[in-house]
């Protein structure tokens, strides 16, 4: 792994796994990112002062390390998160639309709550998530957000693996090659 850009001053310490979750996956486990609270704040940090500017209303952000760094800039920002989960992890009376997408390893489907006393409609939305590989969780994420009459104003993840997609438009605090 070939790091092409970093934002962070602390010291990164990422580790890869070869051949996970299935053979011919090299797996990059960007956990130390959140156990060490000074990378944490900074990356939170560095989210806040690429969103703050956008004038959005929620948050969104997909399972499971999505969750951890959406919240953390969602409450810096004083905004609601939205938690994308996976088929079957929100009670059916509750979900807003669930929508089908391929990552780098197979199929899933992905589904929105419903908001409390609001509609997607008209509101704006910044999509967090980790990694970004070849981009098709945040592409359907912002499919579905379209769909409901919503506008997705940026999408920013902590690493960028830029030579499995072309999204020039992506905020990222690291950027990567495998090779």
């Amino acid at each position: 792994m070939k790091i092409l850009k970093n934002r962070l001053k602390g010291e990164l310490n990422l580790r890869t796994e070869h051949d996970f979750p299935k053979p011919g996956i090299e797996f990059i486990d960007i956990n130390p990112l959140m156990i060490q609270q000074d990378l944490l704040q900074e990356i939170t940090k560095l989210f806040a002062k690429e969103i703050k500017p956008l004038n959005i209303d929620y948050i969104l952000a997909p399972e499971a390390r999505g969750f951890l760094f959406g919240a953390a800039v969602a409450n810096k920002l004083k905004l609601g998160i939205i938690p994308v989960r996976k088929k079957g992890k929100l009670p059916p009376s509750t979900v807003e639309i669930s929508f089908d997408y391929e990552k780098e390893y197979g199929k899933d489907t992905l589904e929105l709550p419903k908001l409390v006393n609001d509609t997607y409609k008209g509101k704006s939305f910044y999509i967090i998530d980790d990694i970004y590989a070849t981009g098709n969780t945040l592409k359907s994420i912002k499919k579905a957000i379209e769909e409901l009459g919503g506008v997705v104003k940026g999408e920013g993840v902590v690493l960028n693996i830029v030579e499995l997609n072309d999204n020039k438009e992506l905020f990222s605090i690291i950027d990567v090659n495998e090779s």
